[in-house]
């Protein structure tokens, strides 16, 4: 089998079969909304579950305790409590997390007295903390205010690098795909929404790119001297392009999802709720956003932006009238199935 891939990547760098990945660009393109729109109805409706560093309030940790059971906790909490709804995660196998809104310090200190009782440990057992809401928000703002700053520095670096603003308009196109598209999953998933999460997040916005930096470059390398021939269109050598790049991509992105998938299952489903499942979800999901996004999306959404350009709109009409003519051949490589009519040129 590994065989018959490595031949397979080998035709579709030698162009003798192809994926219909730009000439199918608006049936990705369907897909990447569809998937957005439907996890993102679905992640409102849920609504975000967001950790105590956003919202602030009290956390008590129980360790060592014999019985995980969280109702122990809940009613300790409501009974003390009594309008105030806890958050309660087991971390591990032998800890809880109880989360509440603010306390007073001495409701602080009875509550962790009662927890301790509850479950029969040491009162030294019992942890507590408190985290205000204002540096949540902190978080919160600061968070923002990097990611634009990322997108936007990121984005004058591509231009300068490809010289080429479509280039660069293309890639952060595809970016904002992979991040609400992990945010959507995140949402849908449930997991909570920590300071974790942000770095998870922000992790994603450089490997997305890099992934799409890679596709551009094989098309910088295959458009070099488009306009001295009438052999193929700028759609066709953007399609050779991300064939050639396709198998790369898929094998980095095994690479990084196997170590990625396994913190995933040892922060999910052996320690329990922390950092790790938080970070990793973002980085499992991204990273396959981000394949697709640079494979499928990025392509596609160079070549409608590109179309628009005259040269590049007048070189289209000058290969197609030739060929039309029979003067030259169509190079294009061929399609794996059928080939159909180019979606998204007229």
């Amino acid at each position: 089998m590994t065989a018959a891939f490595a031949q397979f990547g080998n035709d579709l760098h030698a162009g003798r079969r192809a994926l219909p990945i730009v000439r199918r660009r608006r049936t990705w393109y369907l897909i990447g909304v569809a998937l957005i729109v439907v996890l993102g109805a679905i992640a409102l409706v849920r609504g975000p579950n967001l950790g105590i560093e956003f919202t602030g309030g009290s956390e008590f940790q129980i360790a060592r305790v014999a019985d995980a059971d969280q109702s122990i906790a809940r009613d300790v909490v409501r009974e003390h409590v009594p309008d105030n709804e806890p958050k309660i995660t087991v971390l591990g196998t032998d800890t809880l997390r109880v989360q509440t809104s603010e306390l007073s310090s001495d409701e602080t200190a009875q509550l962790a007295s009662e927890l301790a009782g509850a479950y029969d440990v040491p009162a030294q057992n019992v942890s507590s903390s408190f985290i205000g809401p204002v540096w949540g928000a902190d978080v919160t703002t600061k968070m923002l205010r990097g990611v634009l700053a990322f997108i936007v520095l990121t984005a004058v670096v591509m231009a300068l690098y490809f010289r080429n603003l479509t280039t660069s308009i293309a890639a952060m196109i595809a970016l904002v795909h992979d991040m609400l598209l992990t945010a959507a999953v995140y949402g849908v998933v449930g997991f909570e929404i920590t300071p974790a999460t942000v770095i998870g997040f922000l992790t994603i916005l450089g490997y997305s790119l890099y992934d799409t930096i890679v596709v551009f470059d094989k098309v910088r390398e295959n458009t070099a001297g488009l306009q001295g021939q009438r052999a193929h269109t700028y759609a066709e050598a953007v399609e050779r392009a991300a064939n050639q790049t396709v198998v790369r991509s898929i094998n980095t992105s095994v690479v990084a999802l196997l170590p990625v998938g396994a913190i995933l299952a040892i922060g999910a489903f052996v320690l329990g709720a922390g950092t790790l499942k938080d970070i990793s979800l973002a980085l499992f999901v991204g990273i396959l956003a981000g394949t697709y996004s640079s494979i499928f999306l990025a392509p596609g959404i160079l070549v409608d932006l590109r179309n628009r350009e005259r040269s590049i709109a007048a070189h289209t009409r000058s290969v197609q009238e030739s060929r039309s003519r029979g003067e030259v051949g169509d190079l294009a490589p061929r399609p794996l199935a059928d080939a159909a009519p180019d979606q998204g040129e007229s």
